[in-house]
């Protein structure tokens, strides 16, 4: 499984609604400086905005007609919208959680991969107040119960996933973390758990066969 996820995270293998996702992932990884590896995460992300912006205004990418009456919720690190069919939701995420936005379109291609009923399609991109944001399309998820943690942690534990604290999970065969698993970012429907909000981050290990 391993090498499967390492050659998702590469693009050299599909996952679904993966094509936009490896799209932009690979145009930075081939716009990346030189320097990029001596400079600090801030400084990083700033040359990763300017790049995607570069994507977006080269394959028209931009994502401009957002409904704000739309607006559903806001936590930290995203702003939710119903979409106009309502059986989907558009996310705006400004990768806050993440060192890099290389880091967060792993996170959405290993959410796609482990979570393919609540997977994110990448639809393109939004700046707001010199703010860029990621914005994903995801099926929109009822819950007919409250979230057991327990039974989260039972499902995690199965696929090899080990609690470490409170709502975080770490994989040590695949080198892979899963956090902020609480019972608003996993729904309970028909007794099924969807994960509709994770944060992956993919370790050292990861890369090593």
């Amino acid at each position: 499984m391993k090498h499967e996820l390492q050659n998702i995270i590469s693009g050299k293998s599909q996952v679904r609604h993966g094509d936009a996702i490896q799209a932009v992932a690979n145009y930075l990884r081939r716009s990346k400086s030189a320097s990029c590896e001596a400079k600090g995460s801030k400084q990083i992300k700033s040359e990763e905005a300017e790049n995607i912006k570069q994507f977006c205004n080269q394959n028209n990418f931009w994502k401009t007609n957002i409904d704000i009456n739309s607006f559903v919720s806001s936590g930290a690190e995203q702003k939710v919208y119903l979409h106009q069919d309502e059986f989907q939701v558009l996310k705006l995420n400004d990768s806050i959680y993440y060192s890099s936005w290389e880091d967060y379109f792993n996170n959405l291609l290993l959410n796609n991969f482990f979570f393919p009923d609540t997977a994110y399609q990448l639809v393109g991109f939004y700046e707001s107040e010199e703010i860029l944001y990621a914005v994903v399309e995801q099926d929109f998820i009822k819950f007919d119960e409250l979230t057991q943690l327990e039974n989260v942690k039972k499902f995690l534990n199965e696929n090899g996933f080990k609690n470490t604290r409170n709502n975080d999970y770490f994989n040590p065969d695949l080198g892979i973390i899963l956090e902020d698993l609480h019972d608003e970012n996993v729904l309970t429907f028909q007794s099924n758990l969807y994960f509709i909000d994770t944060v992956f981050y993919i370790t050292d290990e990861f890369y090593k066969l």
